[in-house]
């Protein structure tokens, strides 16, 4: 008896009716990439009906492959293939193509069922599936340890596509270099390479040998080129079918599949030109490619009942055949693994472990440490209730003190460094890579079940940006661990001190900045950061020591609402009152806005301190509470060794702002604290100020 073929006549009309709706959907929207899901189609259908495990009705099946489209503005190579298959989108979402009431010009997590990530920025989605690839290894690792790799209910594959853009973007390289050295056996790219780009032959910008470059980052690299048919062109889909079987043989390498194509076949004047990549065809080009491919070129969203039909049948029983496997196999890993399977259900409800709050370290006021050596403890004391918790740093681990104690590297056996060390360790080495690192923690972070952190100074968030910006877009629970925060850096100078980056953070709509004032707030606020799943944070940590002057009690109270009263005004009596004077204070600035009370109190005016290491939280109050920390008829009076901006909206317009608008020097951390004003005796002059204008 003959195997089935790869493709049928049915197959065939797929694709073509694929190709043609990608040019009718750009074509009605006025805007689009037409050219790449044209030629891409055949490729698309190949990994959703032949290559890929996944389920139309249960988009976030446990056990299915992860795909990602890096070249998002090639939205519709996805949407059309998950539309097929039988996901919840109607034609509607073709015939209203980026507009609100269709669907998006680039793939949105949690907008468009079957979509893993939010992709556009190129380069980004390829750095996502490398967090995802890495994430199953995890996952494995903390679910199913006993079982090798490649034979776990747990174990799937990440697909992605990217194209010449996301080759030049420097977060590919990084990315890839760090899967290579991980030797995420897991992962499969199709890299579509067909040399253009928005400005022409992609020889003007781009001549490097992309398979060389992988195959020294520890990839296989496989090399299909439909450019050699025996017509010239041919979309040889049994040649990337063997590929893709051979990638997933490769079991100790990433696989990168080369593929040679041509932009927008088989359209008559516009196929290999640059303009089919990025605007609409032109109705008399869309009516010669339909001729090309043997629809009526007078129609427009063809989509025909047997084709559909087809399409579906042929996912919902590969569907049922995948389940029907799978299923039963993770009932017997349930029957034999009662704990891990509560630790299962548990990381599926995001349901934090308990004892978290009891495992946290305390500190006694008066203790002096830094918050980075603060949140090592932390993070250490954490590591046996919530094993969902990992992560590591861009080589600074011992500088930012996100290292869990005694806890194994996360590394393929053949690179083990010590004792415990292998591929499912905890402890990530992202080598000095910030924006794959960013991009990395986000693809762990979408595979849902844990939580990922890394870290590296807060003056290389810069680095990081694309990626932090992107895990606020997604409302996803990346974790983002910034040191040597401020000034206090010192001698490594105006390179290392970061002055304007709290304000560039806090510009980031839905993402968390925190800054902890000393230690029993660092642990207050990783607490609070992992409570909250759906958002990301950034927690920003000092270098220096800093005097603890909240208790655990108040410091848990107070930073899960983002502000609270540090210290209280008082007459001289020592009774409370209402306060003249109030400073807020963020991270190291906590102690000299205590010390300006001490003095403010001392001459006789009632000043209360407010400790704000988070102002998204505090926004994210009700307006009584905020009113209540902040009185409006007190004087107001911010201190931050950062810009000013922002600040202004927490003062008022008679308030005063203690800030750093320029950049530092090479000093000790002390001096430039005294030189630049923030000091007791500075900050209560400015008080001073801030109540004569208050009062008029």
């Amino acid at each position: 008896m003959s195997a089935e073929p790869l493709l049928t006549d049915l197959d065939r009309q797929t694709i073509a009716v694929s190709k043609a709706l990608a040019a009718d959907a750009v074509e009605k929207a006025g805007s689009g990439h037409p050219g790449t899901p044209i030629s891409l189609a055949g490729v698309a259908w190949l990994l959703y009906q032949r290559e890929m495990v996944h389920d139309p009705l249960d988009p976030g099946w446990l056990g299915r492959d992860r795909f990602v489209l890096s070249i998002g503005h090639a939205s519709l190579v996805q949407y059309i293939q998950l539309f097929l298959a039988g996901y919840d989108i109607d034609l509607e979402g073709f015939t209203a193509f980026r507009s609100p009431a269709g669907l998006p010009g680039h793939p949105e997590f949690g907008e468009v069922p079957g979509v893993e990530t939010t992709t556009g920025p190129l380069g980004a989605g390829f750095a996502n599936a490398v967090g995802l690839a890495m994430a199953a290894r995890r996952e494995h690792g903390l679910l199913d340890a006993g079982t090798p790799l490649g034979e776990s209910v747990f174990d799937h594959f990440v697909y992605t596509i990217l194209g010449d853009g996301c080759m030049q973007e420097g977060v590919s390289s990084e990315a890839a270099s760090l899967a290579g050295t991980q030797q995420l056996g897991n992962l499969i790219a199709i890299y579509d390479d067909n040399d253009i780009s928005i400005e022409g032959n992609t020889d003007i910008a781009f001549t490097e040998d992309p398979s060389a470059r992988f195959e020294a980052y520890g990839w296989q690299v496989l090399d299909v080129d439909w450019r050699t048919g025996p017509d010239g062109y041919a979309e040889d889909l049994e040649a990337l079918h063997e590929a893709v079987v051979a990638a997933r043989a490769e079991t100790s390498r990433p696989t990168l599949i080369r593929l040679h194509t041509i932009i927008a076949w088989p359209s008559p004047t516009k196929q290999g030109q640059e303009s089919s990549h990025g605007a609409k065809l032109g109705g008399e080009e869309i009516a010669g490619l339909k001729r090309a491919l043997g629809l009526d070129p007078e129609q427009s969203f063809i989509l025909p009942d047997d084709v559909v039909a087809h399409a579906r049948t042929r996912a919902a029983e590969n569907t049922r055949a995948a389940r029907a496997v799978w299923d039963e196999r993770f009932a017997a890993w349930q029957q034999a693994n009662p704990d891990a399977a509560a630790l299962l259900e548990r990381l599926e409800a995001h349901r934090l472990p308990e004892g978290l709050q009891a495992a946290l370290p305390t500190w006694e006021v008066g203790e002096s440490l830094a918050t980075r050596a603060a949140s090592g403890k932390v993070l250490s004391a954490l590591a046996g209730v919530a094993p969902e918790l990992w992560g590591g740093s861009a080589d600074l681990a011992g500088s930012n003190n996100t290292t869990m104690a005694g806890e194994p590297s996360f590394l393929p056996a053949s690179l083990a460094q010590a004792e415990g060390d292998g591929p499912f360790g905890r402890t990530i080495h992202f080598g000095v890579r910030e924006h794959a690192m960013g991009s990395t923690l986000n693809g762990i972070a979408l595979d849902g079940l844990t939580r990922p952190y890394g870290g590296t100074f807060m003056v290389f968030s810069d680095y990081m940006r694309p990626a932090v910006r992107l895990a606020a877009l997604m409302g996803i629970g990346s974790i983002f661990v910034w040191s040597h925060d401020s000034i206090g850096v010192g001698e490594d100078g105006p390179t290392h001190q970061p002055i304007e980056h709290l304000a560039a953070l806090r510009a980031i709509p839905g993402l968390a900045v925190v800054r902890p004032g000393d230690a029993n707030e660092t642990a207050a606020a990783w607490a609070e950061i992992l409570r909250r799943h759906d958002e990301p944070a950034g927690i920003v940590i000092s270098r220096q020591n800093l005097p603890v002057s909240a208790s655990a009690r108040a410091a848990a109270d107070g930073v899960r609402r983002g502000a609270y009263v540090l210290a209280e005004a008082t007459d001289a009596s020592g009774q409370q009152v209402s306060p003249d004077v109030v400073l807020v204070a963020t991270g190291s600035e906590v102690g000299v806005a205590v010390a300006a009370r001490d003095i403010l109190q001392g001459q006789g005016t009632p000043t209360r301190v407010v400790s704000a290491p988070c102002l998204e939280w505090f926004a994210q109050q009700d307006e009584a509470y905020r009113a209540e920390v902040l009185p409006a008829d007190a004087a107001k009076v911010s201190i931050e060794t950062g810009i000013a901006m922002g600040w202004r909206e927490i003062v008022g317009d008679a308030g005063e702002i203690v800030s750093l608008d320029h950049y530092g020097t090479s000093a000790a951390g002390t001096t430039l604290f005294e030189e630049y004003g923030f000091t007791g005796q500075n900050v209560a002059e400015r008080a001073r100020r801030a109540l004569a204008r208050t009062r008029g």
